[in-house]
């Protein structure tokens, strides 16, 4: 049974710096994916220790930092079916020389952690995820006239 859901997704730096900032959001879009939320912002070293947590005691973490910071990111809340799934689908593997052809990592990057996005992996992560990144009144709620050619006449 599909369900609407938001997830998050950051557009990092290596993207901002390559100017494909409209081509990302294209693909969610061309999807059929609602952005509900959408703002630039700089990583503190405080945000960056709580979202890659699990990562903080590897070698690599000071240099994901210094990676991270170095220009804002574009974070979104994406809304629509199955979101979380489909937004994975998109984004591909996150090793990009493993990501099949077709998705945004496989088409537009080649290393990590330079590969061009971070998006939610679970219902759960993506609600955690949302909370960090956004405040309540920063998600928007609205009707899109292309919501039934997308979704349906039901919806």
């Amino acid at each position: 049974m599909s369900e609407v859901q938001k997830t998050l997704v950051l557009i990092k730096p290596d993207a901002m710096q390559r100017d494909l900032l409209g081509e990302v959001l294209g693909r969610f879009e061309r999807k059929g994916l609602k952005i509900v939320g959408l703002k630039f912002i700089h990583l503190t070293d405080a945000l960056l220790e709580e979202h890659y947590a699990h990562l903080t005691e590897k070698p690599f973490f000071a240099d994901l930092k210094k990676f991270m910071q170095q220009t804002p990111v574009a974070a979104m809340v994406l809304e629509g079916w199955d979101c979380i799934d489909e937004v994975r689908k998109l984004v591909g593997s996150t090793n990009p020389r493993a990501a099949d052809a077709g998705t945004i990592r496989a088409d537009l990057s080649m290393n990590m952690p330079s590969n061009i996005v971070h998006a939610s992996d679970s219902p759960e992560n993506a609600a955690i995820e949302i909370k960090r990144f956004f405040q309540d009144d920063e998600i928007y709620s609205y009707e899109k006239i292309t919501d039934r050619y997308i979704f349906g006449e039901g919806v």
